[in-house]
């Protein structure tokens, strides 16, 4: 499976040029403009920029790449930047100039088959090798002092992963933000990420569009959110061929792969460098990306080998990242970087672990998750909520999931858009069954990962199960917290079966006076492919089946790791 070929963008490798004196000029303004709003330290010296430098690599392919070189006495440690989404806006003003503007050198680098760089564009299948390819080339540079670093969001994080697989000895620090290790993720419920697998696929046919004014236009006129409608006609993989053509190659692909422990994934996660990396990690996500759960993986699984790593998650959406954090976490990545790669003893964090908690602020923490207290609701008849279980033998809550007319994804971690929104036109579906709590006497900080214990049943063995919890203010508008889904096959779906369902990890204060709100669903679409209900594989399924679902009381409960007191 491919996506482009040579010189898929038509944009021509030049011999490496140096900036003219007017864009050096305009560039020095704005960067003195972002290092303000970004609340960066003072630049200690100016730098110049060396565009369309020609990295060989073992095939023969050459990678387009622009050095940003810093006005410094003597050597300067190196970071490198490997993206596929081109060398222009965001990654000079945000990333490289910072880094090179107090004493760095960058290498900023376009990957292969994508603006200028030969070869053809398979998402991770090359990144591993052209990144020990790429390395191998600075090492032979007369400016490289031995010491390197790497930096990157999204992609870009997922490509120093591939890189720490290999584990190139120069490597003294990386910066990797709301990044996977593992692309087979995209099936870790069960269903498939339908909405943010569509989006990157058809993204990757637009890679190209290199003006900000096109890719702008293509949002008004609503490409990118009509692309998840696109693909929602049956069956799933003929759809995403009539939306997106031959760049379809990749969504049919993945969509065809449900089962993680196939093969084909083995070219696709990069976990391997979670076991074998001595790398110092900073690792940034938010509770609102649709890789916080990866993070947070990444970050317990050095820790627990006893890799320096460091963790920041903010109340960021993936696509709002930059644009929300990059006041706290670029400056936390120049910190970073300075303690690892100059020795700087005043530079480096004082806790391993600073997040923001909603409805409270930035706290920092020795490590995540933070020790809390047990805080139970359990599901009622006729929709409430309470710290105490229902008496036995009570009906159950009933709703009915009809795949023709899936429950919509309102807001909650997606690719695009998302995020924390008014949810409380789902619980007033008639497809979901809702719970909600009286008024809360107090403030309640829920720290860590809730997990939902459901006694379910249903009619159809082949179900989805989504939990959603919520914080319903006095004036009665409900925002998302929380939530997570799971495909089941039941083999005797009419008896009671306990479900254990793992939430998203959540840093939230129930504020006083709020509510609890727990939604319990048969799916969320199109952020999920829905569940035909006839067991059929997704990609060509084609019939549909409604389930009744059955919530049945008593022990039916949300535990929340929850305390009255912040963490600290």
């Amino acid at each position: 499976m491919t996506i482009g070929s040579v010189n898929l963008f038509g944009v021509p490798a030049a011999e490496p040029t140096p900036e003219s004196a007017v864009h050096s000029i305009v560039r020095r303004a704005s960067d003195r403009v972002l290092a303000r709003i970004l609340r960066l330290p003072s630049a200690t010296n100016k730098y110049r920029v060396e565009h369309g430098i020609r990295i060989p690599m073992r095939d023969g392919a050459e990678l387009i790449a622009d050095r940003f070189i810093p006005a410094v006495p003597g050597d300067a440690p190196t970071v490198l930047i490997r993206s596929p989404y081109g060398r222009g806006y965001p990654f000079p003003q945000f990333y490289a100039g910072p880094l090179a503007a107090r004493g760095l050198h960058v290498v900023l680098q376009s990957v292969r088959g994508t603006y200028g760089s030969d070869g053809e564009f398979t998402p991770a299948v090359n990144e591993a090798a052209d990144g020990v390819d790429t390395v191998a080339w600075i090492r032979k540079q007369p400016w490289f002092t031995g010491r390197l670093a790497t930096i990157g969001p999204s992609y870009l994080g997922m490509v120093q992963w591939a890189l720490m697989q290999e584990e190139p000895t120069e490597v003294a620090a990386a910066v990797i933000l709301a990044a996977p290790h593992d692309l087979s993720h995209s099936w870790a419920s069960g269903s498939f990420t339908l909405d943010d697998n569509a989006r990157f696929s058809d993204g990757a046919a637009h890679l190209g569009e290199r003006s900000v004014v096109t890719r702008k236009l293509n949002d008004l006129l609503g490409r990118t959110r009509a692309i998840g409608e696109e693909v929602s006609i049956l069956p799933l993989n003929a759809a995403g061929r009539a939306a997106m053509g031959e760049y379809a190659e990749l969504y049919e692909t993945w969509l065809g792969h449900p089962d993680r422990n196939d093969p084909y994934w083995d070219a696709h996660r990069f976990e391997a460098a979670l076991d074998r990396t001595e790398t110092p990690v900073l690792l940034v996500g938010g509770w609102q990306d649709l890789f916080l759960t990866q993070t947070l993986e990444q970050y317990r699984r050095l820790r627990d080998r006893g890799v320096e790593v460091a963790l920041t998650v903010g109340p960021w959406r993936h696509d709002r990242m930059l644009r929300k954090g990059a006041s706290t976490f670029v400056a936390e990545a120049v910190d970073w970087l300075r303690a690892h790669l100059f020795d700087d003893v005043t530079s480096g964090r004082r806790c391993a672990v600073r997040v923001f908690v909603t409805n409270l602020g930035w706290v920092e923490l020795p490590d995540w998750p933070p020790q809390r207290a047990e805080h139970t609701v359990f599901l009622h008849p006729a929709g409430g909520l309470g710290t105490r279980a229902p008496d036995a033998g009570v009906a159950p809550s009933r709703f009915v999931f009809d795949p023709e007319h899936p429950t919509p994804t309102i807001g909650g971690p997606l690719l695009f858009g998302g995020g924390y929104v008014d949810d409380s036109a789902l619980a007033q579906r008639q497809d979901v069954a809702a719970f909600t709590g009286e008024p809360l006497t107090e403030d309640l900080y829920v720290v860590g990962t809730p997990v939902a214990e459901l006694v379910h049943s249903a009619d159809n063995p082949h179900i989805d199960v989504f939990v959603r919890v919520s914080e319903v203010t006095p004036d009665g508008r409900s925002t998302n917290v929380t939530e997570s889904l799971r495909r089941l096959t039941l083999e005797n779906p009419s008896e009671p079966t306990s479900i254990t369902l793992p939430l998203d990890p959540v840093a939230h204060r129930f504020r006083a006076g709020s509510r609890i709100r727990v939604v319990v669903a048969g799916g969320s679409h199109p952020r999920f492919a829905r569940n035909p209900g006839t067991g059929e594989p997704l990609a060509t399924a084609h019939d549909l089946v409604p389930a009744t679902h059955f919530v049945h009381h008593g022990s039916s409960r949300i535990v929340l790791p929850a305390d009255t007191r912040p963490p600290s």
